[in-house]
Formats: structure tokens, C-alpha cells, sequence
């Protein structure tokens, strides 16, 4: 009795062993056909780079002046425009200082104004000028820092610009 439920148990396991063996041959398979294709392509690839390589050696070696020339005008452009920028960066930052002067000095004006109010109808008028005069204020200064941004700009790129068109002719 106890050979035939071996007998059974082995006979049920068949399969299972059959469905692991078929899968472990088709994993290989598998592994083999990727580990080929990626040698193929490893070899191609390393082939290609050889070649490119060797491309841009030659390019790099026939050119080697105009590509000094070039890098030394890119960088004093690069140069010319990086302090270009700062000088407009400093500019911009002391309009932004004098603007939260104004404001500063302009707020303290109007506190004084209204702790001065005799009634509650003069704040609030105050206040409503305060709100109009801070609007109109703000727009002009906008105004203002966006001019300042667009020159700062404008003249920043001016000699990439320049550097641009000299290398495209």
C-alpha cells in the first residue's frame, strides 16, 4: 500500500517536473538568444564608435586653429556677456533697494497720517488714497524693472549674438 501512494505521489509530480523542465529550457533559450543578440550588438557598436571615432579625430586635427579661434571668440563673448549681466544684475538690485526705500519711508508717512486721523471717515479716505497711489506707484515701477530687464537682456546677448553670426558666416 505504501509503494503504490509512492508510486502515485511520483506519478502526479510528472508533470510538474515535465512543465518545469520544458520552462527551464525555454529560459535558456532564452538567455542564449539575449546573450548572443547583446554580443552582436557590442560588437557593432564598439565597431561604430571605432569609426566615428576616427571620423572626429581627423576633423579635430585638421581644424585644430579654427577650432581654438572659435573657442577663444565664444569665450570672450561668454565673458563679456556674463559681466554685462552682472552689471545689470547690480542695477537692477539698487532700483529694487531704491523701491523698498521709497516704500519703506512712503508707508511711514502715511502711519503718521492716520494716527493723526481726527475720525474714522479720514482713515478710511486715507486709506483709499494710500490703496490708489501704491497701485499706480506699483504699475511705474513694473514698468520700470521690466525696461531695466529687457536692456539688461538685449545688451547681455549682444555679443553671443554677435559670436552667433560671425561663426554661422
Amino acid at each position: 500500500m505504501a509503494t503504490k501512494k509512492a508510486a502515485t505521489a511520483q506519478n502526479a509530480l510528472k508533470p510538474l517536473e515535465t512543465a518545469v523542465s520544458a520552462g527551464q529550457e525555454t529560459v535558456e533559450t532564452v538567455v542564449k538568444a539575449n546573450s548572443d543578440a547583446t554580443a552582436k550588438q557590442y560588437e557593432q557598436t564598439v565597431a561604430l564608435t571605432k569609426d566615428q571615432m576616427e571620423k572626429v579625430s581627423a576633423m579635430v586635427f585638421q581644424s585644430y586653429d579654427e577650432l581654438f579661434q572659435l573657442n577663444k571668440a565664444n569665450t570672450d563673448a561668454l565673458m563679456s556677456a556674463t559681466n554685462t549681466f552682472a552689471k545689470g544684475v547690480e542695477s537692477i538690485g539698487t532700483e529694487l533697494m531704491a523701491i523698498t526705500k521709497g516704500s519703506f519711508e512712503n508707508n511711514v508717512a502715511i502711519a503718521k497720517k492716520m494716527m493723526g486721523a481726527k475720525n474714522f471717515q479720514e482713515v478710511i479716505d486715507l486709506q483709499s488714497d494710500l490703496t490708489r497711489a501704491s497701485f499706480d506707484k506699483a504699475l511705474a515701477q513694473s514698468a520700470k524693472l521690466t525696461e531695466l530687464s529687457v536692456k539688461v537682456a538685449n545688451e547681455t546677448f549682444e555679443p553671443l549674438q554677435a559670436t552667433f553670426q560671425a561663426t554661422v558666416e
